[in-house]
């Protein structure tokens, strides 16, 4: 299988998703990422019910070795030291200023090794108003006006995944194949940083370019109205949505779907700029007619009539359903805890799918094997 990333060695110190998540997406690039974590509790993100294998650890963990270093005693930032010596990428998201206290900023090991990548990720950037503030998901999300998008006015809540810490380690990883590419031929290391409200301004890029180019400020419902997407519930109570923004045989092909071959001539539906002004009664005309019939119903028949469309699965659902059997996307393999199973990497090269991978490690599995070795 194609590896295009084997034999680079990443010490990854990050904790909780947005260093973790980078080392993740070098690993399943064939990278060989150690995992360096505190002795006995290891990444905060481990913990669950009392055990230190939780959901959320293997998550962003898996194809990775862990050892146990604590860089305040001067033992073990020797053994990092070494390490530091023969690796190529270094990635940590501490707060600004902690690295530096725990013996592993930039400068120092740098010089230790010029040729490596340095990679540091924060909540706000190392300078600035924010540097020294506090910053989880839903924080960058809020201060990149990214969250704004996703709430429902009338009933505020946060919804949805950690989209801003999984969209950070992104970046982050996108910035170290550039300095690896660039290190190629210029034979010096780099230091990368993102901070979760830069990426996270970057990903809302279609907001700040509708308000810099027109002057629009966007909200929540501004995207799904210019494309015209919706949900709606069946009879069954399951939903099912639909993206219509173009070409107009779309339409056409809908209202065969659902029965009524005049839709198209009603006020609310004669034109795109028409649909887009009055989304709420073309949503109002609509939602009784989908009320009608099950889901799988409505599958049969908008596939039939050629609507784009897809019910709204559960993780489940998709894992059961014949598109991800095909595409092979459930992978496993046996772990410390048994059957780890686990989503594939989602690139091919040549055609190839990587199918295999190996189960996040347990705390300090990989001790014996990597400390005693020397660069």
């Amino acid at each position: 299988m194609a590896r295009p990333l084997q034999g680079v060695r990443v010490l990854d110190m990050g904790t909780f998703i947005t260093g973790p998540a980078a080392g993740m997406l070098l690993a399943d690039l064939g990278a060989e990422v150690v995992k360096v974590e505190m002795p006995g509790t290891g990444d905060p993100f481990r913990a669950f019910k009392g055990d230190l294998y939780s959901p959320h650890f293997q998550t962003y963990n898996r194809n990775k070795k862990s050892v146990e270093l604590n860089t305040k005693q001067a033992e073990d930032l020797e053994k990092l030291d070494e390490l530091v010596k023969g690796a190529d990428v270094f990635i940590q998201n501490f707060r600004p200023g902690v690295a530096e206290r725990l013996g592993v900023g930039a400068e120092r090991l740098q010089g230790l090794n010029p040729r490596l990548i340095y990679c540091d990720i924060s909540g706000f950037g190392n300078d600035g108003p924010h540097r020294d503030r506090p910053a989880f998901d839903t924080v960058a999300q809020a201060s990149s006006g990214f969250l704004r998008l996703l709430v429902n006015p009338e009933h505020p809540r946060v919804v949805g995944p950690a989209i801003g810490d999984a969209v950070t380690g992104f970046y982050a990883a996108y910035g170290i194949l550039a300095a690896l590419y660039e290190r190629e031929k210029t034979g010096k290391g780099r230091k990368v940083e993102t901070s979760m409200f830069e990426a996270l301004c970057h990903f809302n890029l279609d907001d700040f370019t509708h308000y810099l180019s027109v002057d629009q400020v966007m909200g929540p419902w501004s995207r799904p109205h210019v494309s015209q997407s919706y949900v709606f519930e069946c009879e069954d109570g399951g939903w099912i949505a639909l993206h219509m923004s173009s070409p107009p045989k779309f339409w056409e092909n809908l209202a065969t779907a659902v029965g009524e071959p005049d839709m198209l001539k009603r006020p609310e539906f004669e034109s795109r700029d028409a649909r887009i002004a009055n989304y709420e009664a073309v949503v109002a005309f609509l939602a009784p007619i989908f009320a009608r019939h099950p889901r799988s119903w409505w599958e049969e028949r908008l596939v039939s009539c050629e609507v784009p469309h897809s019910p709204v699965y559960s993780s489940k659902e998709v894992l059961d359903g014949e598109l991800a059997k095909h595409h092979r996307m459930e992978i496993a393999t046996e772990g410390p805890r048994g059957r780890f199973r686990t989503i594939r990497f989602p690139v091919r090269f040549d055609g190839e799918t990587e199918e295999s991978v190996t189960a996040p490690p347990e705390l300090g599995a990989d001790n014996a094997a990597i400390l005693g070795r020397k660069g």
